[in-house]
């Protein structure tokens, strides 16, 4: 029987081998079907050239499936917005329907909409392989838009080389702007790109790009999956983004939201032709029960058609370098792991699990990689389920990395419940460093998630209303200048002991205030916390330009020195009552002292023989810091008798700060 290799490198994997193996049948099996005696995947997920709306010679023509269709009818000014047998869709069987039209009868940017009718009913529907949908500002109705301009975007920047592991730079466009409104794609490209490329960062990630027609859910309760959100622009505009970021060096990835869907029915594909259960589950198991949204039947082939024809769309029309798919941990399991703590292997491999979505996840990763072998694709999975990130040459699911989800948790659940002179340094190393061997993480400190109202950004835990009044430079409070440390200390470790990847949110890295709020009634519709308050970092009497400062120089710092692809950390000095961690990775030593209370001078700490020098630190003065270290200083780790190559130097360690030593 067939093992895969990342099983038969852990024991308590074994007994579970049947299970593992079986599933990976199932998408083998599945991939040759879909891919038929001659075919392939990529061939399979063309739907997108073939549904919706094109140019075909000298007419228009429209595709639609809707097998529980009756009758379906274009609708727009051509016909006065109702139903007429010119403009009827003819079937053309096994649930297709087809118009043609003349080119004279829709131009650029004109609107449309279907009828849909069934047996007993009809309704109004968006296109489900729509490429551009608009809402109407004064009536907020959403129509289809047609979408040919004369001049098409021209590229002007080869889709850039993997310049290492992921640092990634999560954003929002339209939260970008410090103006209380909806910031557009344009204007982050004018305005927050340029920063993103400074502060060195080497990968975009952007939210809501798919549309969704509530601003409110992050983007995250998608309506139309092949069509960018009309809110920040147009195509061409978020075309020009990816490629300003593209000529600049910088991969960008997407937020692909392929775990459920919209209930809206008129703007979604939620009852699209009149049937819960086209693209969804039937019954109960179709509604999600804590996102009020639909669930997805990964095992009908026409939803496979349509999802992994999307993936393949996004990177062919928009050039992006990969995918963060977003709720993998609801697909993984039927029950989507609410209420499970996932603290045992048979969680993982029981009933309980969705072999389907698991198979289709599987497919989605080859795709992927088919079409760019150097795309990117991220697990947003919080069960853990092992296999998931490893390759597909071990046998896994492909994902290229997997969200360290529990590392922010961590660090939140830290911070809310215990002083810092009681955090346990071992603890803290051990909890970020653990994952599995064969995957490859992303860590990352906090995320959009750890900043959503209810919640705090880290910057808030640590300051909270001091931070509103003690931020400038001529005010002095210890409540401020701790919480400064530490939000240096904890990115630094958190990068220090990632596995091979990093993020952070937009505006995380300076410290930005308070949380993130969409405007809704609640809020009487404020845009105040759903935008970026830049002017607090360019304000150079405010001390939020030290954390920025900061964050640039320890990114540049891990690019410089690719110490991210160096995957092995040796723990050097681990001292839980004086609260010191000493480890080293690729050729640097990383040295902490969590304690607020005690400075250490000359301080033995065994590391690899050979000079160093300071090539970074929390506390200097650069950053905001007291300045206590010596920065010019070099440290000599004599070779001591009992270990060869092994060496021993003297170090003071001031309180609350960290510091990195390079060998020379």
């Amino acid at each position: 029987m067939y093992t895969p290799d990342y099983v038969k490198k852990d024991p308590y994997l074994l007994p579970f081998a049947k299970t593992i193996t079986g599933r990976l049948r199932r998408a083998f099996s599945k991939e040759k079907a879909l891919s038929g005696p001659a075919g392939s995947l990529l061939s399979f997920a063309m739907g997108h050239h073939h549904y919706g709306l094109h140019h075909a010679g000298n007419e228009w023509v429209m595709r639609e499936w809707a097998p529980n269709a009756t009758k379906i009818y274009l609708l727009g000014d051509f016909n006065a917005w109702q139903p007429q047998d010119a403009y009827a869709f003819q079937s053309t069987g096994n649930g297709n329907w087809e118009i043609r039209v003349s080119l004279d009868a829709l131009h650029h940017e004109d609107l449309f909409r279907l009828r849909m009718c069934w047996k007993d009913g009809s309704g109004d529907r968006i296109p489900a392989w729509a490429n551009r949908v608009v809402q109407d500002p004064q009536t907020h109705i959403f129509n289809a838009q047609v979408w040919a301009p004369s001049h098409p975007y021209e590229w002007k920047h080869p889709i850039p080389p993997v310049s290492g592991p992921p640092i990634i730079y999560e954003a929002h466009a339209g939260m970008a702007t410090e103006d209380y409104r909806v910031g557009t794609w344009e204007e982050f490209r004018l305005n927050v790109l340029p920063r993103i490329a400074d502060a060195g960062y080497n990968t975009i990630q952007l939210m809501a790009v798919q549309e969704h027609p509530f601003y409110g859910s992050f983007g995250y309760h998608v309506s139309s999956f092949f069509a960018p959100s009309s809110r920040f622009g147009t195509p061409e505009e978020l075309k020009a983004l990816i490629d300003d970021a593209h000529g600049r060096g910088i991969r960008v990835i997407m937020d692909i939201v392929h775990s459920h869907a919209v209930k809206n029915e008129v703007e979604g594909i939620s009852r699209y032709d009149g049937s819960h259960y086209q693209f969804f589950h039937d019954g109960q198991r179709g509604d999600h029960p804590a996102w009020d949204s639909r669930c997805f039947d990964y095992g009908k082939d026409q939803v496979l058609h349509f999802l992994l024809s999307n993936c393949r769309y996004w990177l062919e029309e928009f050039r992006f370098d990969g995918f963060r798919f977003d709720g993998i941990t609801s697909m993984l399991y039927h029950d989507h792991g609410l209420g499970t703590d996932f603290v045992s292997y048979d969680q993982y491999f029981n009933t309980n699990q969705d072999e389907d979505a698991i198979a289709y996840l599987y497919l989605a990763n080859k795709l992927i990689h088919t079409y760019r072998p150097t795309a990117l694709t991220i697990a947003e999975d919080m069960s853990g389920m092992p296999g998931l990130a490893a390759p597909e040459s071990l046998g896994g699911l492909g994902f290229d990395y997997r969200l360290a989800m529990g590392v922010p948790d961590y660090w939140i659940r830290t911070i809310k419940e215990k002083k810092v002179e009681f955090w346990h340094v071992g603890d803290i190393f051990y909890r970020l460093k653990g994952k599995r061997d064969e995957e490859k993480t992303v860590h990352y400190a906090e995320s959009h998630d750890q900043a959503l109202v209810g919640d705090k950004s880290i910057i808030f835990w640590l300051m909270d209303k001091d931070m509103y009044d003690d931020m400038h430079k001529e005010r002095q409070n210890l409540v401020v200048d701790n919480g400064m440390a530490l939000h240096k200390m904890i990115r630094l470790i958190t990068m220090a002991t990632a596995g091979n990847g990093y993020l952070n949110f937009m505006g995380n890295e300076f410290g930005h205030p308070e949380w993130i709020d969409f405007p809704n009634a609640h809020n009487n519709w404020s845009y105040h916390y759903a935008r970026r308050q830049w002017s607090l970092v360019d304000n150079q009497q405010l001390k939020y330009h030290y954390l920025a400062d900061f964050d640039k120089a320890m990114v540049l710092l891990f690019r410089d020195h690719a110490l991210l692809g160096k995957p092995h950390i040796d723990l050097y000095l681990e001292h839980i009552s004086d609260q010191v961690l000493v480890f080293g990775r690729g050729g640097c030593v990383f040295v902490f002292n969590f304690s607020p209370f005690r400075s250490y001078t000359d301080a033995p700490v065994r590391v690899p023989e050979g000079t160093y020098s300071v090539v970074l630190n929390t506390d200097s003065a650069t950053f905001g810091g007291n300045g206590r270290l010596d920065e010019e200083m070099m440290y000599t780790a004599s070779r001591t008798a009992d270990k060869e190559g092994s060496g021993k130097m003297m170090l003071y360690i001031p309180s609350l700060s960290a510091f990195v030593l390079k060998q020379c």
